[in-house]
């Protein structure tokens, strides 16, 4: 939790509304854990991020306004946190790419993610990571915007 919080920390700094509702909580990494869709980020041994990786699909992705890439299985990245010990080193990159190669080991060829609109660093992220803008949902009551990856 305490990479949770220090994420709803940083976000309200850089004035994102997102995660200042109380989600993601203590249940919601517990439930994650409980499927095993949960994941601890290591870095020089110490706990350098959280991330849920998903291959049983989002929902919310089913009242997508605009247009996926595909309508084959995905896997979805939710709830990237990252310790601020560790920014500026490439953890994003990399927690996106082995989220990657879990899909594509499980044959899985299309990533699909969301977030904030004013999540100005997610998206620049998503962009660097060659994710195409699909479209909004309506996800944690508010909107947001989502994005596909065709991993080839």
């Amino acid at each position: 939790m305490e990479l949770i919080d220090n994420a709803k920390c940083f976000l309200r700094s850089q004035g994102v509304d997102q995660w200042q509702n109380g989600y993601p909580d203590k249940d919601c990494l517990e439930k994650d854990i409980e499927k095993e869709i949960g994941y601890l980020c290591m870095l020089d041994g110490r706990p350098a991020g959280y991330v849920c990786i998903d291959f049983n699909g989002e929902p919310a992705y089913n009242t997508l306004s605009g247009s996926w890439l595909s309508s084959q299985p995905y896997v979805v990245l939710h709830r990237l946190a990252l310790s601020p010990s560790f920014r500026g080193r490439g953890l994003a990159a990399s927690v996106f790419q082995a989220a990657e190669k879990m899909a594509r080991s499980k044959d899985v060829h299309s990533f699909k993610v969301d977030t904030n609109s004013q999540n100005l660093i997610m998206r620049h992220i998503l962009e660097k990571q060659g994710f195409v803008y699909c479209g909004t949902i309506c996800f944690d009551n508010s909107e947001k915007i989502a994005f596909e990856k065709l991993l080839l």
